[in-house]
């Protein structure tokens, strides 16, 4: 009688805390809904980067202020990622991303509106705080909605709609500039995600339920305060230093994020000790698949977010191709993108963790041949010529994304699915930021001051070296993923 009595309490426990799983299998309404969340935070980061001359112009904005209408939101998204998940663990993971998709909305449409380059920077790191407070909950609801079969599918897709809204984003914003809708010009942009968040507003409380953390969990607002700091100190410099020259507070700020790291390792060891929820629990890297497969997601986005930046920065103004062709040429990336995503779920049954080691080995492939093919073409063939091996790194990438994620997250307990996601996202976020660095550390010097398209070649296959050596150490470390446990 004690036992069914135990496992009554225990399953009504799962039910409040997960009504999706209670209810039986749930449908495929709330995928939808909260991956349009995703799509247009990951859209809004790569489609700004097209509308920056347009917006320099029209404000007549310094570069400083150009840099931060990138850096802000950058920076603002990827700090905030692991205290928001939390957020969602304690408070519901709808009801934050309810908030952050209202914010989303509000503060895109005051971006559309920005009479100045300075209100337009203060907007969009709100955009940067409300995106940080949306994404990590897709993770988290996708984690606890869906298991099995369906949670690889659900990921799978997820990692299609984050690489489709990389891939789109320069397309997209290379439309709306040259139709010039209303003769808006670089609003549109930003006014893109108005009726998109209102829409999707509409259906999230009657698709997606609701999920949480057991009762009791606080916010760790000391490991709050110093992961945020941390994340700040780390990202900010890499992503402003190669633009200013690497300038002293550049190497201040990465020196106090190391030490912020010991405090905060120290903090939430300490916090767990005590039983006191810390931000992050570190019993969750205990676990080789989440601290393993974490390692893998940040090496491997180092490599994909940083290919994006240096292709266009190559299509656009080493062959001067217009946003909207350098657009059409990323749907090579995005076409391969899109076939192997259908169909990781099925080769994830049959490979296993080797999908994801047989994936970044693929991009490698594909980003030497773009090398190999920049090279032949000179300064005087077609760029059309990059398309097939375009194609092969996308290929690559959509056998990746999904995945990995799958991997990194299937062996998380429930009541830290949100704060987990944050963690993966902030390695996506931040990995891409590393990669960029590193790409310009690189692309920069070896273009010099020269201006010709075999320069700007050059520069282009001497930066895709150490993108090359990331590919290999991604699946070099995904190798030391444990194998998934048989039937």
């Amino acid at each position: 009688m004690t036992a069914q009595a135990d496992t009554s309490s225990t399953q009504t426990t799962e039910a409040a805390r997960n009504p999706a799983a209670a209810a039986g299998a749930p449908s495929w309404g709330a995928l939808a809904v909260v991956l349009v969340g995703t799509f247009i935070t990951v859209l809004d980061y790569f489609i700004a980067n097209v509308a920056v001359p347009s917006i320099k112009n029209d404000l007549s904005a310094s570069s400083a202020q150009i840099q931060l209408v990138i850096i802000g939101y950058g920076v603002a998204f990827t700090a905030g990622m692991i205290t928001c998940g939390r957020l969602g663990d304690m408070f519901g993971r709808r009801r934050i991303f309810v908030a952050g998709l209202m914010m989303f909305t509000l503060s895109s449409a005051a971006c559309g509106v920005a009479p100045t380059a300075d209100a337009l920077v203060a907007f969009r790191v709100v955009q940067g705080v409300s995106a940080a407070l949306l994404v990590p909950q897709v993770l988290g609801i996708l984690g606890t909605v869906y298991s099995g079969a369906q949670r690889g599918r659900a990921f799978s897709i997820y990692g299609l709609v984050i690489g489709l809204a990389g891939v789109f984003g320069q397309l997209i914003g290379g439309v709306l500039i040259t139709v010039d809708v209303a003769g808006l010009g670089w609003r549109t942009v930003f006014l893109l995600n108005v009726p998109i968040g209102l829409v999707t507003l509409l259906f999230i409380r009657r698709v997606v339920p609701e999920s949480r953390a057991p009762a009791g969990a606080r916010l760790d607002l000391p490991g709050a305060i110093t992961i945020t700091m941390l994340l700040v100190g780390l990202v900010l410099p890499l992503v402003e230093g190669q633009e200013q020259g690497w300038p002293v507070w550049c190497w201040i700020s990465l020196a106090a994020a190391a030490v912020l790291t010991v405090v905060a390792v120290v903090h939430l060891r300490r916090r767990a000790a005590r039983g006191e929820h810390p931000l992050l629990d570190p019993a969750l890297f205990r676990g080789r698949t989440f601290s393993v497969g974490l390692v893998a997601m940040t090496v491997y986005f180092l490599a994909m977010g940083s290919f994006f930046f240096l292709l266009a920065l190559y299509l656009q103004q080493g062959r001067g191709l217009s946003p909207l062709e350098s657009g059409l040429m990323f749907l090579a990336l995005g076409g391969g993108y899109f076939a192997s995503s259908l169909s990781a779920v099925g080769l994830a049954a049959h490979l296993g963790t080797r999908l994801v080691v047989l994936g970044p080995a693929t991009i490698a492939v594909g980003y030497t041949l773009v090398g190999v093919t920049v090279a032949a073409m000179g300064d005087s063939s077609t760029t059309l010529w990059l398309i097939p091996v375009l194609l092969i790194a996308g290929l690559g990438m959509g056998m990746t994304t999904g995945p990995l994620t799958n991997i990194v997250l299937s062996g998380v307990a429930p009541e830290h699915a949100a704060a987990a996601s944050g963690a993966a996202n902030t390695a996506q976020e931040g990995g891409a930021a590393i990669g960029v660095a590193i790409a310009g550390a690189v692309f920069f010097p070896a273009l010099g001051a020269a201006a010709k398209v075999t320069d700007y070649s050059h520069a282009f296959e001497i930066a895709l070296i150490p993108l090359v050596a990331a590919c290999v150490a991604a699946a070099s470390i995904a190798m030391l993923l444990p194998k998934p446990a048989r039937a």
